[in-house]
């Protein structure tokens, strides 16, 4: 796939996640497989800029190119200078945020509530456009409710004002992550439009991958709560579409390994202490569902000291490693990919 002059390695994206998307993150994905990641929404709010929260999530620094920053908000013209700033920043490619469903974002008629204004839809991708020399993304839902599927509008407007990609996630704002998602929308917008479409939305397992792609004829799938604590699934996915025949799950050892380097990274990104807070999430999500893993987890979240962290982790993959080189998962591990 290629958006503007950058050819990715595959058609695998990870998509933004606020929270979740930092440049730890990000790297890790690339290194397990991912062609591009997208930072987490940077708000148009030039108030914000020198906050330490924005600027984190602005930090692309030694990340693999090319690095996606996105921006957030409803106004065009702090849109086109937010655009303006993080391209300054070291940014390549710009997305625009118009698919997050939260209630923050969209009672400031951010994020998806802005699917409802197709006037200002254009105004924005266009002074973004305008604004910078860099491409321009776009993410979307494909409508603010069940009644009012617009997609197909929005991507015409989108291609005309020139986005160069445009990812879609099958759900509306309305739903939030309720529900199934539904591809046939986004078949109609990949056959209405002639740049790349990026498929988001329920894409969990490799299998499930390439039935989105065929469904949709989508040039991407984009993939979010899927990868939390299982950033090895870009690689299994890659393997399955070239060869048709899916990787043995990742030993405990290598699980173990990804998890420490991913916590190194963390503390050094954060800072200890906030880097062993917002480590526990990911730790959780590493270890949810394995044998034992809820009292683990309960323990852990007690910990406040990034060595106690650390060693609670290698002690937990080593009681694992006794049982199994392979992780054996209890009932719950179904929420993994939820």
């Amino acid at each position: 796939m290629r958006i503007g002059p950058y050819q990715l390695k595959n058609n695998l994206i990870v998509a933004p996640m606020a929270g979740v998307t930092d440049r730890p993150f990000r790297v890790l994905c690339k290194n397990m497989g991912a062609g591009l990641a997208v930072s987490e929404m940077v708000s148009s709010n030039s108030l914000l800029w020198g906050s330490e929260k924005t600027r984190r999530r602005a930090n692309h620094e030694g990340e693999v190119e090319p690095k996606s920053i996105q921006i957030a908000g409803a106004d065009p013209k702090m849109m086109a200078e937010a655009a303006r700033y993080n391209v300054d920043q070291g940014a390549q490619i710009i997305d625009i945020n118009m698919g997050c469903p939260a209630k923050k974002v969209c009672n400031v008629m951010a994020g998806s509530a802005l699917l409802q204004n197709e006037p200002l839809v254009k105004e924005i991708v266009e002074a973004v456009v305008k604004a910078v020399n860099v491409p321009v993304t776009l993410k979307i839902r494909t409508g603010w409710d069940r009644s009012h599927r617009n997609a197909i509008t929005i991507a015409k407007i989108a291609e005309q004002s020139g986005i160069q990609s445009l990812a879609i996630h099958g759900r509306t704002r309305a739903c939030g992550y309720t529900g199934d998602a539904e591809y046939e929308t986004i078949a109609a917008v990949k056959a209405a439009i002639a740049i790349p479409v990026v498929a988001n939305g329920d894409i969990t397992s490799p299998e499930k991958a390439k039935y989105v792609l065929d469904k949709t004829q989508a040039d991407a799938v984009m993939i979010g709560r899927a990868a939390q604590g299982r950033p090895w699934i870009f690689r299994e996915i890659d393997h399955y579409l070239k060869t048709g025949s899916l990787l043995p799950p990742p030993t405990v050892h290598e699980i173990q390994t990804v998890l420490l380097h991913h916590l190194v990274d963390l503390y050094d990104f954060y800072g200890e202490e906030t880097g062993v807070r917002v480590a526990r999430k990911h730790i959780s999500w590493y270890t949810k569902g394995l044998v034992g893993s809820a009292h683990f987890r309960h323990k852990m979240n007690q910990l406040t000291e990034l060595e106690l962290q650390r060693q609670a982790v290698i002690d937990f993959f080593d009681q694992c490693l006794e049982h199994s080189e392979r992780l054996r998962y209890t009932e719950e591990s179904e929420d993994i990919a939820a």
